[in-house]
């Protein structure tokens, strides 16, 4: 099998929307996704771009994506590489284009002097936890993610007591 992995360009903003609809159906969040197409186009390749995008192609079809963003650890004092989505359309899982997704971007990340390159999973997805574990990732069981988002998040931000707006 062939597996290549090139940076996104704005004429995939389609393909990678539609990608990301299927991850979403896959975790049972559907109904979360309110990006458009658009949206991606202005996020990913707009002048104001903090996100970047991978796509992956096996045998000359498309299989999959990956988005990340470079973020910042005060303790290391360096930067770090965070994958925010990598999927793998499931009729060409196997074939090896998840793995290739991650140590491409681990090679990004240690190109750019970064000293951590982290994700998240739901702790219901066996198969990508095991595949992670698989590559010598190791679970960050101590901390704990937290959001602000939608309403709670223009409720802070604004002083609003959220219990009362």
């Amino acid at each position: 099998m062939s597996i290549q992995i090139h940076p996104a360009q704005p004429q995939d903003s389609a393909s990678i929307h539609r990608f990301i609809t299927e991850l979403a159906i896959y975790e049972r969040a559907e109904h979360e996704v309110k990006a458009s197409v658009a949206d991606i186009e202005a996020t990913l390749f707009g002048p104001d771009a903090k996100a970047s995008a991978l796509l992956c192609h096996v045998d000359g079809q498309l299989a999959g994506f990956a988005v990340y963003f470079f973020s910042y650890s005060t303790w290391l004092g360096k930067n770090g590489l965070y994958l925010e989505d990598l999927y793998v359309t499931p009729q060409i899982r196997g074939a090896g284009a998840g793995k290739a997704l991650l140590r491409h971007l681990a090679r990004l990340a240690c190109e750019n002097d970064c000293g951590r390159f982290e994700w998240s999973v739901l702790d219901w997805n066996q198969p990508a936890i095991d595949f992670y574990q698989s590559i010598g990732a190791a679970p960050q069981a101590e901390w704990v993610r937290y959001r602000l988002a939608g309403a709670d998040l223009r409720h802070f931000a604004y002083g609003e007591d959220a219990a009362t707006a």
